[in-house]
């Protein structure tokens, strides 16, 4: 879009207030960025990971419509700033699996630190292989709804959201 060209001459002879032309609009945000797109997603699921661990560890059970948020969110995020290249919405649901799985973790901690009077953070970091433990003691077909939901919610937020 190009701006008008101002009349020839000296638009102040007359004394005339100067005249205002239209500012050119700011050039479009870029996207189609996979690296900023897959970085923004990977930020994402672990801010999400998080808060979803410590929702599961607040109302001590697995809550699914959280899950599907953390999906949604991760391609959300990841086809907004990544753009419409066809490895977000891969890598998001990839990353919203991992996402879940770190939050149940992280929920694992919480609950088991409420019951051993120690850190979550503590246990999460130096008691791995416990929880993992625990993890795999406790899943159950509910546990796998859950993966499947929140990678097809990632999935498809991704296309949606570069659309």
């Amino acid at each position: 879009m190009s701006q008008p060209v101002p009349p020839p001459g000296n638009p102040f002879a007359d004394g005339a207030a100067p005249q205002q032309y239209p500012v050119a609009p700011p050039p479009a945000p870029t996207r189609d960025n996979l690296a900023l797109g897959l970085v923004a997603a990977l930020v994402t699921a672990l801010v999400t990971a998080g808060v979803y661990g410590a929702l599961i560890g607040g109302v001590e059970r697995e809550i699914g419509w959280a899950a599907v948020g953390v999906g949604f969110l991760v391609g959300l995020v990841a086809g907004k700033v990544g753009g419409r290249n066809p490895v977000l919405p891969v890598v998001s649901a990839v990353l919203a699996l991992g996402a879940v799985y770190l939050g149940q973790l992280v929920g694992i901690a919480v609950l088991l630190s409420k019951q051993l009077n120690v850190s979550a953070t503590d246990l999460f970091l130096e008691e791995f292989g416990l929880l993992t433990e625990a993890w795999s003691e406790t899943k159950d077909g509910l546990t796998f709804l859950f993966f499947a939901i929140a990678a097809f919610a990632a999935f498809s937020g991704a296309k949606k959201a570069s659309a």
